[in-house]
């Protein structure tokens, strides 16, 4: 009996297909990958991070001949990954303090280079809070000394670990359990937080790139482009976390692409402090679909609509868009 074959088409968001040619398929689908995050993990369902994670740490360890180590930052990466005794992660790892995993993972590196082991490279990773918040000072440190030091910010846009409190790369209007949806204008304020990914390009390093884990092919070609340099680098991936967002489970891709397609999160690569390359957005989505699909902002859309502060929140993404040219050609 005959079977019928599906293929797969190629200019989709396909990840792990073994139709498509080698150099199409993601890191995942190959059976070398040495799951460096391996199951047995505690995140949530869903949870944007541990995705982000695995695809960035493998594609790490492919291109440096798994000579890699990484520091971790407290926070929802290290605690759903490392109940003591136990451990998923699969290679030399540490556990720094909340804010010091850019200045461990410097020391890491300057070890390697005293013992004459180049070979050996060295990640920091952690979420936003460690990194945009409590961590910005060594982080700026690394970048001002260009250490050879890759690190890796997953953003879910809050301290999720703790209560889901807001981070300076909370969003405007967005509710968490320290900006409460409530007041004349309820959520987090506007005009607050920092965008570390600007603040990076401005010390000039040799790479800096954002990327969402809706596009894993992109990720894990920003992440081997990273490991072919040498020097400060700095990766910025967002992470959707269906917990601290009230988002359904299924839907953590739909927004990291939602984010992308509204504007709302530019994808974008930058060396030596210039943009060098966009994702561009093939159907540009008004923010709204957006902010529906997450019950942080459900006070948006009550009996009476906060239409004022929705445009506000899509006047910032049209300023993204404008700001970094993301538009194709020919894009509504």
């Amino acid at each position: 009996m005959d079977q019928q074959v599906k293929f797969y088409q190629t200019g989709t968001f396909t990840v792990g297909n073994r139709l498509l040619a080698p150099e199409q398929r993601a890191v995942q689908s190959d059976m070398q990958r040495v799951n460096s995050l391996n199951s047995g993990h505690r995140a949530c369902q869903g949870c944007g991070e541990a995705l982000g994670a695995r695809y960035a740490i493998d594609a790490a360890m492919r291109a440096c001949d798994n000579q890699l180590i990484a520091a971790n930052a407290t926070g929802c990466l290290e605690v759903f990954s490392t109940p003591y005794p136990e451990t998923s992660w699969q290679i030399p790892w540490i556990h720094s303090l909340f804010g010091n995993a850019a200045a461990v993972a410097t020391g890491i590196a300057a070890a390697m280079r005293v013992k004459g082991r180049n070979n050996v490279r060295v990640i920091a990773q952690g979420g936003d809070g460690g990194t945009t918040d409590i961590g910005f000072g060594c982080l700026s440190g690394m970048f001002e000394r260009n250490d050879d030091v890759l690190y890796i910010c997953y953003d879910n846009e809050a301290y999720m670990n703790t209560g889901v409190q807001r981070s300076s790369a909370t969003p405007p209007a967005a509710r968490t359990a320290t900006t409460m949806p409530v007041g004349p204008e309820p959520g987090n304020v506007f005009g607050q937080g920092k965008n570390v990914p600007r603040i990076a390009m401005a010390h000039e390093i040799p790479y800096v790139a954002t990327a969402t884990v809706a596009d894993l092919h992109d990720l894990e070609d920003k992440v081997t482009k990273a490991m072919s340099l040498r020097g400060a680098r700095y990766i910025h991936i967002f992470v959707p976390c269906p917990l601290g967002w009230g988002a359904a489970a299924h839907d953590t891709i739909k927004l990291a692409r939602l984010a992308k397609e509204t504007g709302m999160f530019p994808v974008f690569e930058a060396e030596r402090g210039e943009v060098t390359g966009v994702s561009k957005i093939r159907r540009r989505v008004p923010v709204e679909d957006y902010l529906r699909l997450q019950r942080r902002y459900a006070h948006l859309f009550g009996a009476q609509p906060l239409v004022a502060t929705i445009a506000r929140i899509q006047a910032m993404a049209d300023r993204n868009i404008r700001m970094y040219g993301l538009l194709e050609e020919g894009a509504n």
